[in-house]
């Protein structure tokens, strides 16, 4: 099973993010619920990690809680934007600082048995393939470690994608892995013990272009290769606003996220990973 559906530009990535980096904490209300959402799914875990890892830890969102929940553990944090990871060198004291790498995630520079617990929150939907990312995950983590983290699901943004689908061919929005995929995913690289769960938020907007904005100002207007170069023209912005209408609801035009949240564990030395899957999927 191949879970790469696109070829996404890590030149773009990294332009984006380090372009939205300023940005960022303002616009990314979405982002924010979910990293805080992932954080309390680890208060049902009895789990004491000597060394952590924020993989693609953004402008370090996760980093005071992480270290407030673990407070004797290493943080290692990782993020493809050298911006991104500057701001997050605000976060933790004077005495406890997270150590910062420069990296893909997809390519991750540590030793196999390194961590205790993987923390990953809306990263791994900018990997092109993510069965051998999972893989390279499943290696740095310790027998016995944690893999937490959360995702988009292909109804992301499913709103602009059918109204640019009514324009032209091109990509403008990035497709995502479905849930079922990520979870048979997770088992095929080793796991034990995925559970997955998905649920819809939607954020709404007066006017498509304050959607298109804030997903500007969070660097996630970066699409695959294959994506429109350059500034779309007054006319097929006009076109995508009118098409958008057909959304509009109690004045409001919705913009559908579809967040897909999954644990696993790596199997104990000795221990053979157990080929079960659970799926929880709820609305809101």
């Amino acid at each position: 099973m191949s879970m790469s559906q696109q070829k996404i530009s890590k030149r773009k990535i990294r332009r984006a993010f380090d372009r939205a980096a300023d940005s960022y904490d303002a616009a990314a209300v979405l982002q924010k619920e979910v990293c805080s959402r992932l954080l309390e799914k680890l208060e049902y875990i009895k789990l004491s990690p000597q060394l952590i890892l924020d993989a693609g830890v953004g402008t370090g969102e996760a980093i005071a809680p992480l270290m407030k929940r673990y407070k004797k553990s290493r943080l290692v944090v990782l993020d493809l934007s050298e911006r991104m990871l500057a701001k997050a060198t605000y976060h933790g004291g004077l005495l406890r600082k997270p150590e910062l790498v420069c990296a893909d995630i997809e390519q991750l520079p540590f030793c196999e048995d390194s961590f205790e617990l993987i923390f990953s929150s809306l990263t791994l939907q900018w990997c092109n393939d993510l069965q051998a990312t999972m893989e390279d995950i499943l290696r740095v983590l310790k027998p016995g470690g944690l893999l937490m983290f959360s995702t988009f699901g292909p109804d992301t943004l499913k709103e602009l994608r059918s109204c640019w689908g009514q324009i032209d061919d091109a990509v403008h929005v990035n497709a995502f892995t479905d849930m079922h995929d990520v979870g048979d995913g997770l088992l095929q690289a080793g796991f034990a013990d995925p559970v997955m769960e998905a649920e819809t938020i939607t954020v709404n907007y007066e006017t498509i272009d304050m959607l298109m904005a804030d997903l500007r100002r969070i660097g996630a207007n970066a699409t695959a290769e294959g994506g429109r170069a350059g500034l779309t023209t007054p006319s097929v912005l006009k076109k995508l606003r009118q098409a958008y209408e057909s959304y509009r609801v109690d004045q409001m035009l919705p913009a559908s996220y579809e967040v897909v949240y999954g644990h696993a564990w790596k199997p104990a030395a000795g221990e053979s990973e157990k080929h079960e899957l659970r799926v929880n999927l709820t609305e809101l």
